[in-house]
């Protein structure tokens, strides 16, 4: 729908029709944003599948739209827990096949195995008959499936308190891989890939390998809706974000400069504040830089709050975002931009032709976005670095 979309918006801008190219190019925005993505999460009870599903969302157990976790099984229907920040990405906590009265067949249409984009199949030790068959039945109808060994780090202290000064841990998770790998070849799967998971460290081990597997076996919409919806576990997810989010500046750009607009003290251009507003939240949100998502990043990590706040250094870092403060930062860059400058945005921007006037705003608006975002993704690096460390932030 991308280039269709282009082709449409040029075509009204051709037309000297701003109104059109605004009204076609909000449509396209809301298409891109409300991108559904189902994720299915299930295995045998006891495998941390609800803390799972908490975690990718970003919040604890105890949150109150937390999914409910217990040693027994708490699932006994498909439930949806819709991400808190993008709510077109919802993960869904099955119950476990083996609970069930049904057999892995009958078990996929019970729980309406349609909607699912694809399913991370959990278990806190070998994987087992059951999941196999899910598998194999997951595999039948065409869909994604992924492994995951979770409680990694039980096994890890269970190991390090047993075998004392012999202790290694890197040899310990692959043999804890290899016995998962190994049980399954053993039930008849083909060169299986296993992801030893922590539910509560997510940047350890191989999540960020299982995230990066699942991004490229995926359509390029609902890759894009996976990476927004995320936890920032590493450098390459604030990458990944980064790109999506400048992708779509030229549309926002092209709203905020529409025929709705309006001046900016100070400014001799026009802009809807409105928009602005709403996409910078979304980057200081997507980023985890808001408040919650700092404290709740202090706390899981024990780093203190003002460690993280000292090394943000974008004027909207850590703040609620308001028109007034879009405003004055607006009026406080340059209205003017060199003709060098000028032609460089142009050239990002597939919209434009010659015969096109630009207006000033557009220009402006494109750029205080990017210099925002630059320096919104900086942050989101450094203060990722304070709190897992350089190592772990890779």
């Amino acid at each position: 729908m991308g280039s269709k979309a282009n082709e449409e918006i040029k075509k009204a801008l051709d037309n000297n029709d701003p109104g059109l190219a605004a009204s076609i190019t909000k449509k396209y925005l809301e298409h891109i944003n409300n991108i559904q993505l189902n994720i299915a999460i299930t295995g045998e009870s006891g495998s941390g599948k609800s803390t799972f599903v908490n975690a990718f969302r970003g919040i604890g157990d105890t949150d109150e739209t937390a999914a409910p976790t217990g040693v027994v099984e708490t699932t006994m229907k498909p439930e949806s827990f819709p991400h808190p920040r993008h709510p077109n990405v919802v993960i869904w906590d099955l119950p476990g096949v083996g609970t069930t009265k049904f057999p892995a067949d009958q078990y996929l249409e019970h729980v309406g195995f349609k909607k699912y984009d694809f399913f991370i199949i959990v278990s806190a030790d070998r994987f087992r008959e059951n999941d196999v068959m899910l598998a194999q039945e997951i595999k039948k109808m065409g869909k994604k499936f992924y492994y995951i060994r979770s409680k990694i780090d039980n096994n890890l202290g269970a190991a390090e308190r047993s075998q004392r000064k012999k202790y290694d841990k890197q040899k310990t998770l692959q043999e804890i891989r290899e016995n998962c790998i190994q049980g399954l070849e053993d039930q008849g799967v083909t060169s299986p890939q296993v992801f030893l998971v922590s539910h509560f460290d997510l940047h350890k081990y191989d999540f960020p390998t299982l995230q990066e597997t699942i991004e490229r076996e995926m359509p390029s919409l609902k890759r894009d809706a996976l990476i927004l919806a995320l936890p920032n576990v590493c450098r390459s997810v604030i990458h990944k974000k980064k790109e999506v989010f400048s992708s779509q500046i030229k549309y926002y750009a092209l709203l905020s400069a529409g025929v709705a607009a309006i001046p900016v003290p100070g400014l001799s251009i026009a802009v809807d504040a409105v928009i602005l507003v709403s996409v910078l939240k979304t980057y200081v949100d997507g980023f985890g830089l808001d408040e919650k998502s700092l404290e709740k990043l202090s706390s899981d990590t024990n780093t203190p709050l003002a460690d993280l706040m000292k090394v943000m250094k974008c004027d909207i870092s850590g703040k609620y975002v308001t028109a007034e403060l879009v405003v004055k930062l607006l009026s406080s860059c340059s209205a003017q931009f060199s003709l060098s400058t000028a032609k460089k945005v142009l050239s990002w921007i597939p919209f434009f032709g010659a015969a096109v006037k630009v207006p000033h705003s557009y220009i402006t608006t494109y750029k205080f976005l990017s210099d925002n975002l630059d320096k919104l993704s900086v942050d989101a690096e450094n203060v990722l670095t304070v709190a897992l460390g350089i190592q772990s932030a890779r």
